[in-house]
């Protein structure tokens, strides 16, 4: 008797923790679809008419993916807005190609969604394009029953697939992680491990006081550093002289796995607050990994922007001759001196004139008191350079 009762309470005991775990998930799911829907209404209320006239973006935390759609019917860009953002992916749209092709120039997507038949540019034009111009972000054809041909002819150019309109919400939600996990099966599929011999850097903290640059790292006019792991893929970040003089971080913008980036050109984005610092890639290659884990506690680039907090992994076969441009040792050292010179001469401008000597704990935290016409000097002087 006393066993059977034992095992009933057991069983009571089991049903009432999968019951509270069941509420508790249902608790949870109710709680960031809230958190998604009030995200969608007050997104849409920013202006983001610097960037594209017809932009209306919604962001939301830790997104499925980041896309962008286009199509010149408003109503096909809402569908798309009320309907992803509310299942956990941040969207984008815009109303004609123009305006997504400089979108995609100066911003990480996983997909660009396009009509197929619009006005200005064709949705054949806008694939050609986005491939051209960033062959790692996959293109989905919005058609209709009427031109499924035309939109699977589009494939040769680059398209990944089409989605045919009209759809159901149902169908949406379907096809996207559809094309969601086609996308992930063909990044893991490129990504392929090479050998190379080189070096392991060596990482130091950072001092507060002070700015940093650890043994073995390479420093980048654009102020990123790459530090070279075995068996030769370079890790990438921003430096301890622009995390200093950024301050607070709001968010990152990491670039997509298994996209190719050559020295120079834009490879990841600092936010803060409304503004955007776009950090150049030090090296050309292969980005073969990013670093998540940072987007959940950015307060550890306070404690040093280097070792564990990078942004991400480039896998280079030119290192050779693309480490000639950047410094590292005494030059870094030389470096660092001259832009902390030009620094104080900015500052001393922003004092209009005023000959007090400007000391180091100034250097710190500036960008989020500059107005935007000076913000936008300080960037092009620290952070444009190739």
């Amino acid at each position: 008797m006393v066993f059977l009762v034992i095992v009933v309470l057991v069983i009571l005991f089991i049903l009432a923790d999968l019951a509270i775990r069941s509420l508790i998930k249902h608790y949870r799911t109710k709680h960031e679809r809230q958190e998604r829907e009030k995200v969608l209404q007050e997104s849409l209320k920013f202006d983001f008419t610097s960037e594209a006239k017809t932009l209306k973006r919604v962001e939301v935390d830790n997104p499925k993916a980041k896309i962008l759609c286009v199509d010149d019917e408003e109503i096909i860009l809402d569908s798309f807005r009320k309907i992803l953002v509310l299942d956990g992916y941040s969207i984008d749209t815009v109303e004609n190609g123009k305006e997504a092709l400089g979108l995609i120039q100066r911003c990480h997507y996983d997909f660009v969604f396009t009509d197929l038949k619009m006005p200005e540019m064709s949705g054949e034009e806008v694939t050609k394009g986005v491939k051209h111009i960033r062959p790692d972000i996959d293109v989905v054809i919005i058609t209709g029953y009427a031109t499924v041909e035309s939109a699977v002819e589009c494939m040769q150019y680059g398209a990944m697939d089409y989605l045919q309109k009209p759809f159901t919400e149902e169908e949406l939600l379907a096809k996207v992680k559809e094309f969601l996990i086609k996308r992930n099966e063909n990044i893991k599929s490129r990504l392929k491990p090479a050998v190379h011999i080189t070096h392991v850097a060596d990482e130091d903290a950072s001092d507060e006081d002070s700015f940093s640059i650890p043994g073995g790292v390479f420093i980048s006019k654009g102020h990123s550093w790459i530090s070279i792991e075995q068996p030769g893929n370079a890790k990438v970040g921003l430096d301890d002289f622009a995390k200093k003089i950024i301050g607070k971080i709001d968010g990152i913008d990491l670039p997509n796995l298994g996209m190719e980036v050559y020295a120079g050109q834009n490879l990841f984005s600092v936010r803060q607050g409304n503004r955007k610092i776009i950090f150049t890639a030090p090296i050309s290659g292969k980005v073969t990994k990013v670093n998540k884990a940072l987007l959940d506690d950015l307060d550890k680039l306070n404690i040093t922007p280097y070792s564990s907090n990078w942004i991400c992994e480039i896998d280079s076969e030119k290192l050779d001759a693309e480490l000639n441009n950047l410094k590292i040792g005494k030059a870094a050292v030389n470096y660092y001196k001259n832009e902390l010179d030009d620094l104080k001469y900015m500052l001393k401008e922003l004092h209009q004139g005023d000959d007090k000597e400007v000391k180091r704990k100034e250097y710190v935290d500036i960008l989020p008191h500059l107005n935007d016409n000076e913000f936008d000097k300080f960037i092009e002087k620290f952070f444009s350079k190739t």
